[in-house]
């Protein structure tokens, strides 16, 4: 058979498997969004029906952020460490699953409780997806690929009340338990993951991943304006690559004279080994104290704590100033969705050509306005009904305006760089990071709905803060992309 058509065949199958793993990581992503959407809006009145205390409310919403803090890294680093995604992900499915079901018996609200706590467990998967989109994609394509993971997400968010609208009118029994407006969420999240997992079984593949990045002395890619000379010492990212492999386990018995030295040369093996581990483990922390990462990961907590405390502002003060109710806020939601939605496509067809940088600076520049906006007319509303209204509007509009420019952008500049060897480990962190924003950022607003000079000006302060450390840091923030390899 000709050898090119063999190529064109293992070419065509590789397609195929990339174009069922990326349908299987949107569900993925789109699940979650449909999760967050579908239980959130009733899950205070399951409490209540179960005679739980206000401040319950804050402790079901803040265990499932908790328990994906605390496995993101996990799962990465295990992903990192086999190659081995698609087991990642049938495992915290089965977390989901369980989370979800346990959320559907409701025997109590400490039973429901645990049901978010293991349900987070299972969230914390994403890490693990996010560093097999950073290996499997190239530098120009990785804030692309980003924003539709992203975007998925949100189109969860945006028809998961709509599943609502016949999940309330449930009031059925289903073997030895009662299925009504409450509980129904989660036999319908538990279904749903349930098919989720079929369907990673057959049409999620670990495929190939792309050829690493070369790396300098600090285990950075490199800069475009890096060159490899064809004459001369090899490049510095050889000489440290070729360090961090282990010595060969390959041992020479002609040479041996006796079991004692055979064992000896094993024993050295196995310590060198270790201390190989050791150093890549040094190296990955290292890698996360760099300045640039810092800013990034700044940016990740700033923009998960400002977004999650205006989440938690906007009902009562729409409610307060605008006399909004369910429908009015349910409509709110929705066109925020929809804005948000159209932002992660638009960044995705900007990403194309400009900069991560560039996104970044504009979303950090309609955040810092939206902000500033709050304070100045939300902080203490007045005027007409029509004027607040058109003050309510323009801030809600403007903050999430920002949100998919700053989301998209410091995801893929923070996947650039760091090492692609630890990308699981490392969105891992990124994601634990996020979570604890979002666990803080709803305290802080919750507790200073009537100081919202304090509640703004902390959130104000926060953006500055990430800002100057934005301009500080910008020469760092280049994107490293493969050097260029001049000839003789």
């Amino acid at each position: 058979m000709d050898p090119l058509a063999n190529t064109d065949i293992s070419t065509g199958l590789l397609q195929r498997k990339q174009k069922l793993t990326n349908v299987a990581i949107g569900l993925i992503f789109l699940l979650s969004g449909v999760e967050y959407a579908v239980i959130l809006p009733t899950v205070w009145l399951y409490l209540q029906s179960l005679n739980a205390q206000p401040f319950f409310l804050g402790l079901v919403l803040s265990a499932f952020s908790l328990t994906e803090l605390l496995a993101g890294p996990l799962f990465g680093y295990w992903s990192d460490r086999t190659g081995q995604t698609k087991s990642v992900i049938l495992l915290s499915n089965c977390f989901e699953i369980a989370g979800n079901f346990m959320y559907f018996v409701g025997i109590s609200k400490w039973f429901l409780l645990s049901s978010r706590l293991v349900a987070g467990v299972g969230a914390g998967a994403g890490a693990s997806i996010f560093g097999y989109l950073t290996r499997t994609s190239s530098y120009e394509d990785r804030a692309p690929v980003f924003a539709m993971a992203m975007a998925c997400r949100q189109v969860g968010l945006l028809i998961g009340p709509a599943f609502n609208v016949f999940l309330r009118y449930c009031d059925f029994q289903l073997g030895p338990f009662h299925v009504n407006k409450f509980s129904a969420p989660g036999i319908f999240m538990c279904a749903l993951w349930t098919l989720m997992q079929l369907i990673v079984l057959f049409m999620f593949y670990d495929l190939p991943v792309k050829p690493p990045e070369p790396l300098n002395e600090e285990n950075e890619p490199l800069l475009k304006q890096t060159e490899i000379p064809t004459q001369g010492p090899s490049p510095s990212y050889g000489t440290i690559n070729s360090s961090l492999e282990p010595p060969s386990d390959n041992v020479d018995f002609s040479n041996t004279p006796n079991d004692h030295h055979f064992s000896q040369n094993i024993s050295n093996n196995t310590e060198n080994e270790k201390s190989v581990g050791k150093l890549h483990s040094v190296q990955t922390v290292k890698g996360l104290l760099r300045e640039e990462i810092i800013v990034l990961l700044t940016a990740q907590f700033v923009t998960f704590f400002n977004q999650t405390a205006l989440e938690t502002l906007v009902t009562p003060l729409a409610q307060a100033y605008l006399g909004f109710q369910d429908l009015q806020n349910s409509l709110l939601y929705f066109l925020c969705g929809i804005e948000m939605l159209i932002g992660f496509l638009l960044v995705r067809t900007l990403s194309r050509c400009s900069s991560d940088r560039l996104l970044l600076a504009f979303g950090l520049f309609i955040s810092n306005i939206s902000c500033i906006w709050c304070l100045v007319f939300l902080a203490k509303p007045k005027g007409s009904y029509g004027l607040l209204l058109g003050e309510f509007v323009v801030g809600v509009f403007l903050q999430v305006l920002g949100l998919p420019f700053i989301s998209v952008s410091q995801v893929s500049l923070f996947s650039k760089r760091t090492a692609e060897s630890t990308q699981g480990f490392n969105h891992g962190v990124r994601r634990a990071v996020g979570g604890l924003a979002t666990i803080l950022g709803p305290l802080w607003a919750a507790g200073l709905i009537e100081e919202l000079y304090i509640m703004l000006g902390v959130m104000m302060g926060l953006l500055v803060l990430l800002t100057i450390m934005f301009g500080v840091s910008y020469r760092y923030l280049m994107e490293p992309v493969m050097p260029e390899i001049r000839g003789p």
